[in-house]
Formats: structure tokens, C-alpha cells, sequence
């Protein structure tokens, strides 16, 4: 079919899908875990750092085993442990959280590059299979995209509504966005704030971890030094973007995710375009996104967790 002098095909649409499918996995897992931790309190700007170090350790532990599902766990402990240093940098010590985040992403990068130097040249693979949900799988489009995806996709999209429905309809969720508003009137209804504080960080690692080993055990497959190139940032842009909201997360990562498939996927289309403005269309997306969120706020009451980035010590109360 062509198009205003553009050809299209079925096969470059559904690529097209596919791969802007599996860039929302990657982003919303890791966006998805710094919404749990700014719902908390914490500002976490070390997501490139523990998706790079759950890149690392997803693909050594992938092809170690076997197993993708293995490696995917072991890039969610990457992210996890490496997280923890934050949570006690940041809550436990009360350290200024942006500097704390930065470092951690320093840290995570500098050392995944470290430990993965010996496999960046490595051609073993351990890949996620694609899940074909029977019946839908064979609707025209539809069930090719959406009902025959990676089994990580269908993960990312219960985590969500599994997400939202702690944060809204559960008293777990309640605390932990009370700490995130007032950790003050929280602690004095009987809230353990470092605590909450503490585990949702971890939590919010072990998803970066996992969007990093998605990323080397299914959207690129391979293991290599500087993988993640800025994705963790526009993870944390995505948490405004959604207002903080799994739901709203979730269309935020769609939309970033469409922008990141277009620098691979434009040429079956016959279009030319600089791959150099391509590469930069996500980036220059978030700075706009930002800049506008940023305008419209100034007349509105803000979503941003009250308590976000203020350290809590019980004794200054």
C-alpha cells in the first residue's frame, strides 16, 4: 500500500506495534517501581544505575542457567540491592536524596560496566519466547501485537493494575501514601516511616532491575556496555508525566515507548529521516513533556507527594 508517496506494508505496521510494545515494557517496569518509591517520599534518580546493573546480572544470569526467567529474577536482586544502598543513604541517614540518586547511578553504571566487561563480547542467549494467548492470538493485528507478546509484557501489565489496586483499595497502600504526604502525621498514627520508606525503595530497584534484564534478555537479547542509554531518565519523566498514577504511567510508557520504536522502524516505511534526530526524539519528547506539565501546574494544585525528597527523623518531632 502507498501512502502519500510512502509505502506500507502489514508487516512494517506490526513491527512498528511490536516494537513499541516491547519499549513500554521496557520503560513502565522501571517507571512504575519510582512511582512506588515517590508515593513513599523518596526521590530515587538512580534508575539508570540499577537498570544497567539488572542488565548485567539478567544476561549473566540468563545464560548461566538457561533460564530467561532466572536471569530476570536475578536482574530484579541486581536492582534490588543496589537500590538498598539508597534506601539507607536516603532514609535511614538522611542524606540529600538527589545526591544520594545520582551516585547510585554512577555506582550502577561504573560497576555493571565492571562485572559485565568479560560477556560484552559473549554470543550465548537466553531469550523470553513469545506467549500466544489461545483464540485471541489469531485475530488479524490485534492478536498479533497485543496477544502475542513477550511474557514479560503480560507481567508489566498485572504489576500495574496489581500496583494500583495496593496503592488505592488497600490499607498498605494508604500508609505508604500517608508517609509520602506527611511522614510526620503518618509516624503519629503509628506508621513505621523508615520502614515503608526502606521497602518501597527496594521495591522500586527490583522493578528497574527487572526493566534492565528485559532489555538484555529480550528487546536487544545481548549484553553491552552503556545498554541502557538514558531509558532509566525517561522512566523518572514518566512519573510525572502520569501524575504519579500507575494507569496514567502506563500511557505515558505507550507514548514513550511509540518514540523509541520509531528510530528503528522507520525505514521498512520508506521514510528518510536523520537517525541522529530520531535518537533524540524521546529525549526531546520528555524535556517538552516536562516543560508543559511545569506551565499547566503553576495554576493548579499539584499531584506530587507532599513529603517528596524531605528526609524524616523521628527525634525532630
Amino acid at each position: 500500500m502507498i501512502f502519500g508517496g510512502i509505502t506500507i506494508t502489514e508487516a512494517s505496521v506490526i513491527g512498528l506495534i511490536v516494537a513499541s510494545l516491547q519499549f513500554a515494557t521496557l520503560l513502565y517496569l522501571a517507571a512504575l517501581g519510582e512511582t512506588i518509591a515517590e508515593r513513599a517520599g523518596v526521590l530515587n534518580l538512580g534508575v539508570e544505575g540499577m537498570m544497567a546493573m539488572g542488565a548485567m546480572a539478567g544476561y549473566v544470569g540468563g545464560v548461566a542457567s538457561g533460564s530467561p526467567w532466572i536471569g530476570f529474577l536475578v536482574g530484579g536482586l541486581a536492582g534490588a540491592l543496589l537500590a538498598s544502598v539508597h534506601a539507607v543513604a536516603a532514609v535511614a541517614l538522611g542524606a540529600d536524596q538527589v545526591v544520594s540518586g545520582l551516585a547510585l547511578t554512577i555506582l550502577g553504571l561504573g560497576l555493571a560496566n565492571f562485572l559485565g566487561d568479560s560477556y560484552t563480547s559473549d554470543t550465548r542467549r537466553s531469550l523470553f519466547k513469545d506467549v500466544d494467548i489461545p483464540g485471541l492470538s489469531d485475530i488479524p493485528w490485534v492478536g498479533e501485537t497485543i496477544f502475542s507478546a513477550s511474557p514479560i509484557t503480560y507481567v508489566a501489565a498485572a504489576l500495574g493494575v496489581l500496583t494500583w489496586f495496593v496503592l488505592s483499595r488497600t490499607s498498605i497502600g494508604l500508609g505508604l501514601r500517608a508517609v509520602g504526604e506527611s511522614a510526620s502525621t503518618a509516624d503519629s498514627a503509628g506508621h513505621g516511616v523508615a520502614a515503608i520508606r526502606m521497602t518501597a525503595v527496594v521495591i522500586g530497584g527490583a522493578m528497574a532491575g527487572f526493566s534492565g534484564a528485559f532489555l538484555t534478555l529480550d528487546t536487544v537479547g545481548a549484553w553491552s556496555e552503556g545498554i541502557t542509554v538514558g531509558r532509566g531518565w525517561i522512566a523518572v519523566a514518566l512519573v510525572i508525566f502520569g501524575a504519579w498514577r500507575p494507569g496514567r504511567v502506563g500511557l505515558g510508557a505507550l507514548l514513550f515507548g511509540f518514540t523509541l520504536a520509531l528510530e528503528r522502524r522507520l525505514q521498512p516505511f520508506g521514510i528518510e529521516f536523520s537517525p541522529i534526530l530520531l535518537s533524540m526524539l524521546p529525549y526531546i519528547l520528555t524535556v517538552g513533556v516536562l516543560v508543559v506539565i511545569s506551565y499547566r501546574a503553576r495554576n493548579q494544585p499539584s499531584p506530587t507527594p507532599a513529603g517528596l525528597g524531605i528526609a524524616y527523623r523521628r527525634e525532630e518531632r
